[in-house]
């Protein structure tokens, strides 16, 4: 039932016995200051903008003094060619004519489609297991008890040592590369879903259970969602670790790829190209790296508060 309160004012007029001060409370209103919070929202737009060109400096800085050390004579062409003859010979790779004798030339889009879904294979893997795992370890004693031991033995021994093994197991194929780039990206992805889930708070536990949650859904209704912020940490982690891995294997490994370009250039001494593979590299797993972010902003706000 409505109320007097909920009921609208009349008409060209204000609340009883107010006479004509609703039309100027209508104009003190109209030129009455911003509320902070609407002054900040006003101001966000142009303080995004300068963050973004603030970003640029130290690139931008680092490609000037490069390009000046280079026209310079400061360092030696041939180890460090200037940005302009490396984004010459980008366009090349990019835009030139394919020819079965020139791999430099036109094959950049095919290397990049090679590396990004050895690592996307690679990095699913690791994602579905490592997640999963790291989470029953967390809510589990009797898993962490069988399987964490395991998982911190094989850890430390480092990524390269697997190589061999991967090319003898598997041969000189896409499944080396994408095992090894799996195995590297898993440990980042499994110790930080552990965490997360060892870190939830036991009060959200006691509540969902008082709130009539059963004790086995407590795992994917309370637990899961405690640990998105580290599970997120670790896919971060895991997606840097598998464009690592990518360039190892690639060279090793399997033919194509960004990987396989870095190390023909090396053998043919092309400085230019080196410098552009790596370039590339960098590029796909910054641009790889803002998608998580900005999934995890998405996935997350209930963390935010918003």
């Amino acid at each position: 039932m409505a109320t007097e309160t909920d009921l609208p004012p009349p008409a060209g007029g204000g609340a009883p016995g107010s006479g004509g001060s609703a039309p100027a409370a209508s104009a003190s209103a109209a030129v009455a200051p911003l509320a902070p919070a609407t002054r900040r929202a006003a101001r966000r737009p142009g303080r995004v903008r300068l963050q973004s060109l603030r970003k640029l400096i130290v690139p931008v800085a680092v490609v000037v003094i490069w390009q000046i050390a280079s026209s310079m004579h400061f360092v030696d062409s041939r180890f460090l060619p200037a940005p302009t003859t490396v984004l010459d010979a980008w366009g090349v790779w990019i835009f030139g004519e394919r020819s079965p004798l020139a791999w430099y030339s036109g094959t950049w889009a095919e290397y990049v489609y090679l590396s990004t879904r050895r690592v996307l294979e690679g990095f699913a893997c690791a994602a579905a297991v490592g997640v999963f795992l790291g989470v029953l370890i967390g809510w589990s004693r009797l898993v962490s008890d069988l399987v964490d031991p395991l998982v911190q033995l094989v850890r430390p021994i480092p990524m390269t040592a697997w190589l061999p093994f991967a090319t003898l197991l598997f041969g000189i194929q896409d499944t080396a590369a994408v095992f090894l780039i799996a195995m590297g990206a898993f440990f980042p992805i499994v110790v930080n879903a552990t965490a997360g889930a060892q870190r939830t708070p036991r009060i959200l536990l006691r509540a969902a259970l008082m709130l009539g949650t059963p004790p086995r859904k407590l795992l994917y209704r309370v637990v899961l969602p405690a640990a998105l912020p580290s599970i997120f940490t670790g896919l971060r982690l895991g997606m840097g670790i598998a464009w690592v891995l990518v360039i190892v294997s690639e060279m090793l490994a399997v033919k194509g790829g960004l990987g396989y370009s870095l190390w023909t250039a090396y053998q043919f001494q092309r400085m230019d190209l080196i410098i552009a593979s790596m370039l590339s590299v960098g590029g796909l797993g910054y641009l790889f790296d803002r998608l998580l972010v900005a999934i995890a902003g998405r996935a997350l706000r209930w963390a935010q508060g918003q």
